[in-house]
């Protein structure tokens, strides 16, 4: 083999585990919340953090793999995607309040919109700013808008009924993973 084939060869298995790895975060998210429920004591925003848990251990595997971070700069990412996590439920859950008199349906395409892309751009920042982040705005920006259009998929949960089970989260977290495996790479 070529070394350009190999090359292509590597970064499309590389998007692959990343994808992978996306979606079985992403099927083990929304089966959390009844397991954190057990836990006593706790803040809600604590309670919120840990249900990114699957997804926090994907960004700290891809980050170690994918860029030239030490093993503490993983660590910090994984951090960060928590806060995310966080950032953008609680986002979500204003602009659903704030449209309040808007029909069902557009109040949660609003809601993960905005929920997708505030939860993509605090990673975007944090990551960023670590010591092998990328600091080019502009490799962020694939990562941020498939947050944020991925974030929508959160209408067709809430019109499912979906609770132990999700469309949002298998599909946000491989596109997102994909897209930070590749921002990570730029």
């Amino acid at each position: 083999m070529t070394p350009a084939i190999t090359s292509t060869d590597t970064s499309r298995n590389s998007l692959l585990i990343a994808a992978v790895g996306g979606l079985v975060s992403g099927i083990l998210t929304p089966l959390l919340p009844t397991l954190i429920d057990q836990i006593a004591g706790g803040s809600g925003q604590l309670r919120i953090s840990l249900i990114a848990v699957p997804f926090a251990l994907l960004v700290f595997i891809l980050v170690r793999r994918f860029s030239a971070n030490p093993w503490w700069a993983a660590l910090v990412a994984a951090i960060i995607t928590m806060v995310a996590f966080v950032c953008a439920v609680n986002a979500a859950i204003f602009i659903d309040g704030q449209a309040a008199g808007a029909a069902r349906v557009m109040r949660y395409l609003l809601a993960g919109l905005t929920g997708g892309l505030v939860g993509t751009a605090v990673m975007a920042l944090g990551i960023g700013f670590l010591p092998a982040g990328p600091r080019n705005a502009a490799a962020w920006w694939p990562m941020l808008i498939t947050g944020a259009l991925a974030g929508t998929l959160l209408a067709l949960d809430n019109a499912l009924g979906l609770d132990q089970t999700s469309f949002l989260y298998p599909v946000w977290q491989a596109s997102v993973a994909v897209r930070l495996v590749m921002a990570l790479r730029s």
